[in-house]
């Protein structure tokens, strides 16, 4: 069946829609909350610590005209990820897309990793995006209007680094999950994708990671690393209408490192 023609202008036009991001108090989150309300979307910033740093986020959405709120919650906890859509919906309606972005990383050997650690990082990795995506995924079908989902996974899903084993697990995991969701839910007028970020840039990593930031400038076809718009845009991209036909998709935003050859 054709799908009617959407002008160019109207490609990335987020108007009447409300977004949730997870982990949107500062860095990736941060960017992509800013994305999706440049575009016209309502946005709930999800924080679990960082309340005044969500606060000036939602602040600053405000002060550019748009439309957002902050909501505090536990993601691993199902009573709290009800409340938290619940809250959404009073203040500025049901969720339409829904950005999975909150993450843990930290680092260790599998060889000296503590089983708390392990399972923390599939918790906050996996178990937080299972608990958004069913809640989610209820309200989306029983409403009928369908929905986006786009969960941000990580080029380590697809290969990963020393002392990063937990973490990479759980990445690769989620781009599995999504496609699995994207399988489930398409029926219902739902899309899912990932996107796969490469090093983005964060301040101070120069200073805390020197000969990392060499590596990766010097294994990168597009010489830098990447910033927070770059995996906004990707975002953004997906959650609009010039992705309608797009689901079950991981789109790697790496600046072209997993091209290149690694022997």
């Amino acid at each position: 069946m054709d799908q009617p023609d959407i002008p160019v202008d109207r490609l990335l036009d987020l108007s009447g829609k409300v977004a949730l991001v997870t982990g949107a108090g500062r860095g990736i989150g941060a960017g992509i909350v800013r994305r999706l309300a440049e575009a016209g979307a309502a946005v709930a910033v999800h924080y679990r610590g960082g309340k005044e740093a969500a606060e000036a986020l939602v602040a600053t959405v405000a002060g550019d005209g748009g439309k957002a709120m902050a909501i505090h919650g536990e993601l691993t906890d199902r009573t709290a990820v009800e409340s938290a859509f619940a809250a959404i919906g009073e203040t500025l309606g049901p969720v339409d897309i829904l950005v999975n972005n909150a993450a843990r990383q930290t680092h260790s050997t599998i060889a000296d990793m503590e089983p708390d650690e392990w399972r923390d990082t599939l918790a906050t990795n996996l178990d937080a995006v299972f608990n958004t995506t069913r809640v989610a995924t209820d309200a989306m079908v029983a409403r009928g209007a369908g929905g986006v989902i786009v969960n941000i996974a990580s080029i380590e899903g697809l290969q990963p680094a020393l002392t990063h084993g937990h973490y990479a697990t759980t990445k690769a995991g989620l781009i599995m999950f999504t496609r699995a969701t994207a399988l489930e839910f398409g029926r219902h007028g739902i899309r899912a994708n990932a996107v796969s970020p490469g090093v983005i840039h964060a301040p101070g990593i120069e200073e805390n990671w020197p000969e990392g930031v060499k590596r990766w400038l010097a294994a990168a076809p597009l010489g830098r690393m990447g910033d927070n718009y770059d995996v906004a845009d990707a975002v953004l991209f997906l959650a609009s209408p010039a992705s309608r036909f797009i689901t079950g998709a991981n789109l790697v935003v790496d600046g072209g490192v997993t091209v290149t050859p690694s022997f």
